[in-house]
């Protein structure tokens, strides 16, 4: 129940704030629907957070293989960023990268729960880095170069 009080205060608060159309925040359930379309696209979703070095030098892979690929591939990046952080550091971050991919925001403080449900393997670390179509799934617990991305994406294409 605290977690759900939490949530709905931090909807409150961003649907008050001056950027309430920069951020999608949902909790797992609404993320859920991210992780598992059922079209003729390829995903790539990235877990990512500003407080992470290794997650913030792999964005720009993540923007040059969506606009490389964007008729097939569809990138989204799913911040674990703080509730706290969202207008000190998510927004100005967003703002100044200007990232043309869809970024949303994981904000579910049961992570036992929800980890295990993305990959039964994954121990939260990140990046990660899930690859998906309809005929093919796999999960990536690691950062990557630009070329190892593009080589793991060409695999779903081809």
């Amino acid at each position: 129940m605290k977690s759900f009080i939490y949530f709905i205060l931090t909807l409150h608060i961003l649907s008050c704030s001056p950027n309430q159309n920069k951020l999608e925040v949902y909790d797992f359930q609404g993320v859920k629907k991210f992780l598992h379309q059922k079209d003729n696209k390829t995903y790539v979703v990235n877990f990512w957070a500003t407080w992470c070095a290794p997650c913030i030098k792999e964005l720009p892979y993540f923007e040059q293989i969506q606009e490389k690929y964007k008729k097939d591939v569809e990138v989204i990046l799913i911040s674990l960023d703080f509730p706290s952080q969202y207008e000190t550091k998510l927004i100005p971050f967003l703002e100044k990268k200007q990232l043309k991919s869809k970024v949303i925001v994981l904000d579910d403080v049961d992570m036992n729960s929800w980890i295990p449900k993305i990959d039964s393997n994954w121990d939260g670390a990140i990046p990660v880095t899930l690859i998906y179509n309809s005929k093919n799934r796999q999960f990536y617990p690691q950062s990557f170069t630009y070329d190892e991305l593009t080589i793991e994406v060409e695999k779903f294409l081809n």
